[in-house]
């Protein structure tokens, strides 16, 4: 039998004439909703999920200025959600109000709404809850005698006991809307999504204390503090070890911008993005312009399926964000989102490029500890603290230059330049290891260092400056190499021409199944020149000429650096060795390899005393 054509079927459902369900459905007049169905539809977009819950009080709390907030949870939050804290407070008269939908104290008008400076601002939150859970509230203002409770079961205002501030109580989530609570997950995972939502907040308000306890058991106790040790605590101890802080200041008035934070070196990546914390004006956010544009930063230096780490605050006018865009809150909407992506991009990257061994660990060197994320994006840090060993460095620097290169300006990308006279951060070699490492000693202890990744990335950024300022020098190969190649790649070899003069190559036919190289990069001229040239070919093939110079750039460049790399067995002097970490200390990026690895690694005297048990 054929199959009557789409059109036939769509005229005839189309011409059907409503039957069983369906008419009773089409003859259903247009009614107001109830408010309480009105609020159960609103919830849905307001209460995912316990830590929803979770978040909406405690966002209240810190509108309320509070300093200290207390969460308790039984089974995950859905049985029972606990949020008390020690902030304004809500009169006798406004309690009522709390729980009615579309109240709120926080704005009053467009012009509010549009530069609003609170987190909460809606005035549906209690509401919306309530309409899907048991929920009492009770609070007290200073000026009261006693605390006031009022419960959504029959909103009635009654005294009750209790100190300053408000305590939300919210029990049996869902339980008049059983078909929602069966898509909620296990205990376990609700519980890590409430635990989850009390972490951002505590990143976004070190200034408070925050304390978590489920069934019975205190699981998160973190006391005021600063900005950072809130950061290093929560983040672990990878983070605390490799991490840079963040603080830029742009712009004036209305056009202003500050970027503050910390961010993970490449070394501590993570196989998940659950280790990414954005805020804007101290809201979390997920934003896919301000991820994209870290993610960018990073990807120079953060090579496959990795997921660097970071807690950075984006600090702007109020009326250059929308933040009205969802109930959940977590999403913005930029009026210039272009030159909000760039600002991030080259703040991160600028933090990224520092030469290795500068500003590492520690972050920067900070006049007074900035208290929050918003502190820190407004501070301009200072220049960090030399290393304290001094020793010449003016003979190093010829040792790793480009053939023919009078003195490190050749080699030394842009923005980084040789340290001064005693800034050696990664100190001067004891000797090698294995032929592999090179062992060094700096004011701090121990250094360890992966000669060839290192070297490659140094090769790699050369390549890179080389090729932004005018393409890379050729260096003439007094004997021209000839090697066997396919009909791909001679074929490759004159299609893309004009893209290998650019990188340095002169490479041309030398019969149906030959190819002749007659110059190779001057950076490069102590590689392997067929092997190079085969490598170059292969990208080319994989990506596309067209495509190679642009957005694929950077892992042609890799390609190349790898084979000029010093490899692993080859024998260094000290002074060969000496020219390679001051070399690393005026290269931009050269913490980690080109495939993100780290090059070095520090041992402190502290960390080798425990190992020998030194003063226990």
């Amino acid at each position: 039998m054929a199959t009557p054509p789409l059109a036939s079927v769509a005229s005839a459902l189309q011409g059907a004439k409503p039957d069983g369900p369906s008419a009773v459905r089409a003859a259903r007049p247009i009614k107001p909703l109830g408010e309480q169905l009105i609020s159960q539809i609103a919830a849905g977009e307001v209460v995912e999920r316990p830590a929803s819950v979770v978040k909406e009080l405690l966002e209240n709390a810190l509108d309320a200025d509070a300093s200290r907030i207390d969460v308790r949870l039984e089974q995950g939050g859905v049985k029972r959600i606990v949020v008390a804290d020690d902030g304004s407070g809500i009169p006798e008269a406004e309690l009522p109000l709390a729980l009615a939908r579309h109240a709120t104290s926080k704005v009053s008008n467009l012009a509010e709404l549009e530069a609003v400076a609170t987190l909460g601002f809606r005035g549906e939150a209690l509401a919306s809850i309530a309409s899907v859970a048991r929920l009492t509230l009770t609070s007290r203002v200073a000026t009261a005698s006693h605390a006031f409770q009022i419960a959504s079961d029959d909103a009635e205002v009654r005294p009750a006991s209790g100190g300053f501030g408000t305590t939300v109580e919210v029990s049996d989530l869902y339980w008049n809307t059983p078909a929602r609570r069966k898509f909620l997950k296990t205990e376990a995972t609700e519980l890590g999504h409430c635990h989850e939502a009390v972490r951002r907040i505590a990143l976004a308000r070190p200034d408070v204390t925050i304390t978590l306890t489920h069934n019975g058991r205190v699981l998160e106790h973190r006391r005021a503090t600063d900005i950072g040790a809130r950061v290093l605590a929560l983040l672990g101890t990878e983070f605390a070890a490799q991490h840079r802080a963040v603080s830029h200041v742009a712009g004036e008035g209305l056009e202003r911008l500050a970027l503050g934070g910390f961010i993970g070196l490449p070394a501590v990546a993570r196989a998940s993005a659950n280790g990414q914390y954005f805020f804007v004006n101290g809201r979390f956010v997920r934003d896919r312009i301000l991820g994209h544009a870290v993610r960018a930063a990073f990807e120079d230096v953060l090579h496959g399926e990795r997921f660097p780490a970071y807690v950075l605050a984006l600090e702007l006018d109020a009326r250059r964000v929308d933040v009205n865009v969802h109930p959940s809150k977590t999403e913005v909407r930029f009026r210039d989102s272009q030159a909000v992506h760039r600002f991030v991009f080259q703040v991160v990257q600028q933090a990224l490029a520092a030469a290795a061994g500068r500003d590492r660990a520690s972050g920067a060197v900070y006049v007074n500890a900035p208290t929050s994320l918003a502190d820190l994006a407004r501070m301009q840090t200072q220049t960090p603290l030399s290393m304290g060993v001094a020793q010449p460095s003016a003979p190093y620097f010829a040792m790793f230059a480009a053939p023919g290169a009078d003195n490190a300006e050749t080699f030394a990308p842009p923005h980084a330049a040789p340290p001064e006279e005693g800034e050696h951060p990664l100190g001067f070699a004891l000797g090698q290891l294995h032929g592999i490492y090179i062992l060094a000693q700096n004011a701090s202890g121990l250094v360890l260092v992966d000669m060839h990744a290192a070297h490659e990335r140094i090769l790699y950024e050369q390549l890179k400056n080389a090729l932004d300022c005018q393409g890379a020098a050729e260096q003439p190969l007094l004997i021209p190499a000839v090697f066997n190649a396919t009909d791909v790649e001679v074929a490759l070899a004159a299609e893309a021409h004009e893209v290998l003069a650019r990188l340095g190559f002169s490479l041309s036919p030398a019969g149906p199944n030959a190819l002749v190289i007659r110059a190779v990069p001057a950076l490069l001229a102590d590689a392997d020149a067929v092997a190079l040239a085969r490598g170059v070919l292969a990208d080319i093939e994989k990506y596309g000429a067209s495509r190679l110079l642009t957005e694929r750039r950077n892992e042609l460049l890799s390609t190349m650096a790898c084979h000029r790399a010093v490899r692993a067995n080859r024998q260094l002097t000290l002074t060969e060795m000496n020219a390679l970490l001051r070399t690393m200390e005026a290269t931009e990026r050269s913490d980690q390899c080109n495939h993100g690895r780290p090059t070095w690694t520090q041992w402190r005297l502290a960390d080798l005393d425990r190992l020998f048990m030194r003063g226990q």
